[in-house]
């Protein structure tokens, strides 16, 4: 009797053992029971309601982004599991970086985050991982070497956008009759804000494209961070050391409207003199190629809001997310501008 009451009273300490392993680390105030359940993307199942979602938004440079914000904004809204926590960077890595510490230090379930550039995030991730808050990038990436500190991302594919439009001039080009494949067709590039993921792979998709038509020439190529008042005043610069225009790449519409300002002040027609192709799709984009103003926008859709509250929800129960999350996107110009356009949202 006395020995299998010694084996019964071991068989129960094992028991209290390994079980007090499981709970190691208790719960975070506010967050995920950090020893309960592991999904299978590695983080705690989320069991408390409300789930806290930290949002780091870039700013509001464009009708695109403005857009963004809502998507997300009105999606969490109106979930009732949800509570997000918003902050508006105002185009500063450092109000960024800031908010994101806040968001640590306040044990947020989730971290959702829009990269203003690509580089220099490494540390607050680190601090995000080490408190085991996983971080959902929105739209734009962190550097490659940084990967592995975010779990994924929601959005387009930046690099396609670039040779869709590079595509679409070709294509263009070859059935107006301007471009043989003799003559040296001149390009000028507005390029998004240096370092930010868009620009990067925006810049290399239509040069991917490009290899296939060597009498293109990128005669000039500057930032205009991604504003309509930059992308003005960079055209302005370009037309006055250029007179020699055949086609405008814009990294993004807000640029191609400044810059369609420009070249009707200085006396052209946008969309014939110089042929412009941008990339959002946003609906100034598309009054400006009903009025032949604007030859093609490429679509990045920035309602991403209800893919990002599913990912948060499929993390909550336990999912495994994908490595990449992408979104469906169209090409537009004059020839079906009109009738898209009273359905757009942004």
């Amino acid at each position: 009797m006395k020995r299998t009451a010694k084996v019964l009273l071991g068989i129960v300490i094992v028991m209290l053992v390994l079980g007090g392993m499981m709970f190691v680390g208790g719960s975070k105030e506010g967050g995920s029971a950090l020893g309960a359940a592991v999904s299978e993307s590695g983080f705690p199942v989320i069991t408390h309601r409300p789930i806290v979602v930290g949002f780091s938004q870039i700013g509001s440079e464009s009708e695109w982004r403005t857009a963004n914000t809502a998507s997300v904004q009105q999606s969490f809204k109106n979930d009732p599991d949800m509570q997000l926590i918003y902050s508006d960077a105002q185009q500063k890595q450092e109000n960024q970086i800031q908010a994101l510490r806040s968001f640590v230090a306040r044990k947020v379930d989730v971290i959702l985050f829009t990269a203003l550039v690509e580089t220099g995030y490494r540390p607050v991730l680190e601090e995000a991982k080490a408190a085991h808050i996983p971080v959902i990038m929105i739209d734009r990436d962190v550097a490659k070497e940084d990967r592995d500190l975010r779990l994924t991302i929601m959005g387009s594919n930046f690099v396609k956008e670039g040779e869709k439009s590079a595509s679409w001039l070709a294509d263009y080009m070859k059935k107006q009759g301007k471009d043989d494949g003799t003559k040296t067709i001149n390009i000028v590039e507005l390029q998004g804000t240096t370092g930010s993921a868009p620009a990067i792979d925006r810049y290399t998709g239509f040069r991917n494209i490009m290899k296939d038509h060597p009498n293109w020439k990128i005669t000039r190529s500057q930032t205009g961070n991604f504003t309509s008042s930059e992308g003005k005043a960079v055209m302005e610069a370009f037309l006055k050391a250029d007179k020699n225009i055949d086609v405008l790449y814009a990294h993004n519409d807000q640029m191609a409207l400044g810059a369609i300002q420009a070249i009707k002040e200085a006396g052209l027609k946008p969309g014939k003199d110089i042929i412009i192709v941008s990339i959002d799709a946003v609906k100034g984009a598309f009054e400006a190629m009903v009025k032949g103003e604007l030859n093609a926008s490429i679509e990045c859709n920035p309602l991403l809001g209800p893919q990002a509250l599913q990912a948060v929800h499929d993390l909550a129960d336990g999912k495994k997310l994908p490595e990449r999350i992408w979104t469906i996107e169209a090409v537009f110009d004059q020839t079906n501008a009109a009738a898209a356009l009273p359905t757009r949202q942004y």
